[in-house]
């Protein structure tokens, strides 16, 4: 039921920012108004706690948009916020590139759970999926009782190097802003002038800090380590 759920929900995100002419609403697949298997679908992969493979065939809806991009814009580039809102229902992760290929037989998948998008009379304009994978299973390691042995095995990870990132803010913004973006547009964050800076190692969270400059460069003062984001 978690999977279900979850995959509900993220139709329901990916719906509400789908760049349709109607507004469409979620609904339970009917197999005999399903796409046909050489149907072209945008697919993408997501990457996190809870990993997915999320599917959208959603040509005829997007056409307008689509059009209104004009050369050059795939439908994969115009579906990307909407995979990403439907992507946010997961946590924290990585959404790789979006690309487009037949749907094939995904819809058949026992673990693929999927779903009809339909306008104000019930008729399908899009159809979404999504199969959440199985995190693989940690391997286990004996606890050592040693402590020279837990010594040693620090100190060989003790030069192993960690990107850091220091993040200030974000926005969101739909297709048709990000394509008119030219040199001087200001965007607006999600965040206040003055508020401290997160630092990322790995994609989590593991400090929060005070911009400052150092010699014309930036820098991060840290104000804040944030106990539970384990590397």
């Amino acid at each position: 039921m978690t999977t279900l759920t979850t995959a509900g929900a993220a139709a329901e995100q990916l719906a509400a920012q789908l760049p349709s002419a109607t507004p469409l609403t979620v609904a339970p697949l009917d197999a005999a108004l399903a796409p046909a298997a050489d149907a072209a679908c945008v697919r993408a992969h997501f990457v996190g706690a809870t990993s997915a493979d999320l599917m959208v065939v959603a040509d005829d809806a997007v056409a307008a948009a689509l059009a209104a991009a004009g050369d050059g814009v795939s439908a994969a580039e115009i579906l990307r916020p909407a995979l990403e809102a439907a992507a946010s229902t997961l946590g924290a992760g990585v959404l790789d590139t979006a690309r487009s290929e037949p749907l094939g037989d995904a819809l058949a998948d026992a673990e693929t759970e999927a779903y009809a998008l339909v306008d104000a009379a019930g008729t399908p304009q899009a159809w979404f999926a999504m199969r959440v994978r199985a995190a693989a299973a940690a391997p286990t390691v004996p606890a050592s009782s040693d402590p020279a042995a837990q010594r040693a095995r620090m100190r060989v990870l003790q030069d192993v190097e960690l990107v850091l990132t220091a993040e200030i803010g974000r926005t969101r913004l739909p297709m048709r802003q990000v394509l008119d973006l030219v040199p001087g547009t200001v965007l607006e964050l999600d965040r206040n002038a003055g508020a401290p800076a997160d630092v990322m190692v790995n994609g989590r969270l593991v400090a929060r800090g005070e911009v400052v400059v150092i010699d014309e460069d930036y820098g991060i003062r840290i104000s804040e380590i944030v106990s539970d984001g384990a590397i």
